[in-house]
């Protein structure tokens, strides 16, 4: 039995005010907001990390994002809006269902989000931090075309 809360909302367990649906995903409001209008979209079948949705879910969960984000900026008079997207508890994620939050932004509005800047101790440094990752990302890149 699946005891995520995300996936209850998408069987109509529990309620949720649905801004968005169609065959894939999900955009709901969600109900502790870190502004008014803070949305939820996510993928409607059970994903707990965005490495797994597939390139045409998650392609539609970013491009109905966006326009969820213009709405909110028309609707509320919003000056802007914040992706946000967490992956993993140590980044942040407290339901284990991938979801990409779109939060309406004002000049005024006092939040701030905790971004720290750090300088790397060289380029050198960086550039093989890089490396690393670039190797990874093909190697990952050539197991999903294997599969």
């Amino acid at each position: 039995m699946n005891n995520c809360i995300f996936c209850k909302i998408v069987k109509g367990e529990i309620p949720a005010i649905k801004l968005y649906e169609d065959d894939l995903i999900l955009a709901f409001m969600d109900i502790a907001p870190i502004n008014f209008g803070h949305t939820l979209v996510i993928p409607k079948e059970h994903h707990t990390s965005t490495a797994t949705i597939p390139e045409n879910v998650a392609g539609r969960m970013f491009r109905v994002g966006a326009r969820l984000g213009v709405a909110q900026k028309r609707a509320l008079e919003a000056d802007g809006y914040n992706f946000h997207l967490s992956d993993g508890t140590v980044a942040g994620q407290v339901v284990m269902h991938a979801h990409l939050h779109i939060v309406p932004r004002w000049t005024d509005d006092s939040f701030h989000w905790n971004w720290r800047q750090l300088k790397y101790e060289s380029e050198e440094v960086r550039n093989e931090m890089a490396e690393k990752i670039v190797k990874a990302f093909k190697l990952s890149s050539e197991g999903e075309e294997k599969e």
